[in-house]
């Protein structure tokens, strides 16, 4: 065993400062061990968020020495223990206590997205691309990582009138299902947002469940955006026909 030293952010919303503590790391062992044995041996009162310890559940999202990581999925071999180990909540998200954030705000976004409508009266066949590009998007686990490392939320702290990539990820999951029946340009560029991402991927970057969550959930969705509400073609055949954009 060897010794290392974790650096962990210990207060509220009123403010809180980094608190050492040692901890014995055995082979083997990754951030939320370590987190389980400072409240064992030294600090009870350390609040964390946690359930199943095997990256499915998405509990235990937190910054490890800067990068928005699952504490569960972050294995300790792979960080350098001649250094403090530092670990603080999500940052784009107020502090209830500890590493515990509020992310109640991401609940509300979600309830504005209109669920899947099938089409009536048509054959239930697609083809089987059709049916691994909707499933890639049902993986995610509601870590909300991507929502941390977003500079529209992260940076400019934009949460009104901007949905971010998890619900955009969330969006193409029911607007690309081929059977399904709505139009959610109109909600994606007027109460979304989506404009406003300039796909930078960081995204995709820290995602545990390796969905590529702006090659192909936001930048198809910025397609069809832009060909229902942009496209010259489409706008002059509205004003002829008197239809309003979808």
């Amino acid at each position: 065993m060897t010794e290392a030293v974790f650096h962990v952010f210990r207060g509220d919303a009123k403010g809180g400062s980094l608190q050492p503590y040692k901890v014995q790391v055995e082979e083997g062992m990754v951030v939320l061990d370590a987190i389980h044995r400072i409240q064992a041996q030294d600090a009870p009162d350390l609040a964390v968020r946690w359930n199943c310890k095997a990256a499915k559940c998405g509990s235990c999202s937190a910054e490890v020495n800067g990068k928005p990581s699952l504490m569960c999925k972050t294995r300790l071999d792979a960080l350098p223990l001649d250094q403090p180990v530092v670990v603080k909540p999500i940052r784009s998200f107020p502090v209830i206590r500890d590493l515990v954030t509020d992310v109640q705000w991401n609940y509300e976004v979600n309830k504005k997205i209109p669920p899947f409508t099938p089409k009536k009266d048509a054959p239930w066949r697609w083809m089987q691309e059709d049916i691994d590009r909707v499933q890639e998007f049902r993986k995610c686990i509601e870590c909300f990582l991507c929502q941390n490392v977003c500079h529209v939320i992260r940076e400019h702290g934009v949460k009104s009138g901007f949905a971010g990539p998890r619900f955009f990820v969330r969006v193409a999951s029911v607007e690309m299902h081929p059977m399904d029946d709505l139009n959610r340009t109109a909600l994606l560029k007027d109460e979304m947002g989506i404009g406003y991402c300039n796909i930078t991927k960081c995204c995709t970057e820290v995602c545990p469940e390796d969905i590529h969550i702006t090659d192909n959930a936001i930048i198809p969705l910025k397609e069809r955006v832009v060909d229902d509400h942009y496209d010259p073609v489409r706008k002059i055949f509205r004003l002829l026909s008197g239809k309003k954009s979808s």
